[in-house]
């Protein structure tokens, strides 16, 4: 392993990948940066070289979706700052990228820690953006004394080519959960539920799923779509749709089996899985193999605090399902397990 060792954590989302990214945050040796990668979006790593004040301005300015649906109403329980506002909002300068999620979950004065690396990074010269997050990674290392990084954010499978080009060095852990307790937790939670409504619209526009859309686009799309095109928008309309639970299983399946076939490209040595249930099961024995992973040592007094975080009340909620319902359900999900039974 290098000095600093990198490890990313990818997966669907709504897999327990929050309470890990807690659970990572208390141990001594490792710098947790949670949703640094959804925080900063595609846009926040683009290929080529930057200088410091062009990258600390991916880091620094708000991200518009985020901010859209903090002021619509219907932000997602992953926003840490508007829980502990400090001097921005998104109803008026905009919420930074790197305060929404990543900084609120390092320290208790987030706005601090902006002005902090605000001059430090914006006098960086140019050089490879990959460089510009390690020296931005050595910088919060640096700052809390930490020797480990490891990223985690939801809904990280498509980034997995991405990284593998940019850190060769780096180390992926696929976390995932058992297919219909994860997709029916997607189906409560307001980010999927907006997926798959966008999913929607870019079929019914011809579009690829990422590509910008307008408010010129809300003519060719129906009344209950259009509206999300608002800003803001009215949250009900994410909120009060009606949507089978068995279109999440349907996305699961497909987010599962693209990470599966990613990582099946990155060396064997520098991967590895963690299944929710094993982690509830076991975990001081699947924290300490995550930890020997990623590059620090299994503390006990970790361990205990890490035990005392994970939530074994959260699985079987699918089973509470009407029968037609989970078998529905199910089924959506058995390309998803195949692929998983098959890695």
């Amino acid at each position: 392993m290098s000095a600093r060792p990198l490890s990313f954590v990818v997966g669907t989302g709504r897999s327990g990948s929050t309470a890990l990214s807690r659970v990572l945050n208390l141990h001594r040796d490792v710098l947790s940066l949670n949703e640094l990668l959804a925080s900063v979006g595609s846009e926040g790593m683009p290929e080529g070289s930057l200088e410091g004040g062009e990258f600390w301005r991916l880091l620094a300015e708000p991200n518009p979706t985020f901010d859209r649906m903090v002021r619509s109403g219907a932000p997602i329980p992953e926003f840490l700052y508007p829980r502990r506002p400090g001097r921005f909002s998104a109803e008026t300068t905009g919420i930074p990228r790197l305060s929404l999620m990543v900084l609120p979950h390092l320290t208790d004065d987030p706005d601090g820690l902006l002005d902090e690396l605000a001059p430090l990074v914006s006098a960086w010269p140019r050089r490879p953006v990959e460089e510009q997050y390690r020296e931005l990674f050595g910088l919060l290392c640096a700052r809390f004394g930490r020797r480990a990084v490891v990223e985690r954010s939801g809904f990280s499978v498509r980034w997995v080519p991405r990284l593998r080009a940019g850190f060769p060095e780096a180390r992926f852990v696929h976390l995932y959960r058992g297919g219909p307790d994860c997709a029916l937790s997607m189906s409560r939670h307001t980010g999927f539920r907006m997926i798959s409504m966008l999913e929607e619209m870019y079929a019914l526009l011809g579009l690829e799923f990422g590509d910008e859309l307008t408010p010129e686009h809300a003519r060719e799309l129906p009344p209950d779509l259009a509206g999300l095109l608002q800003d803001p928008f009215d949250p009900r309309l994410v909120f009060d749709r009606v949507m089978p639970v068995a279109r999440f299983g349907e996305l699961w399946s497909r987010l599962v089996t693209e990470c599966l076939e990613h990582l099946a490209r990155v060396p064997e040595a520098a991967r590895t899985s963690l299944s929710y249930e094993d982690l509830l099961d076991a975990p001081e024995r699947e924290l300490s193999r995550l930890a020997e992973f990623v590059g620090v040592e299994p503390r006990g007094e970790w361990l205990a605090a890490g035990r005392s975080l994970l939530d074994a009340g959260r699985r079987g909620a699918s089973l509470r399902l009407p029968p037609d319902e989970l078998d529905a359900l199910r089924k959506a999900c058995e390309p998803g397990e195949r692929a998983l039974a098959g890695a």
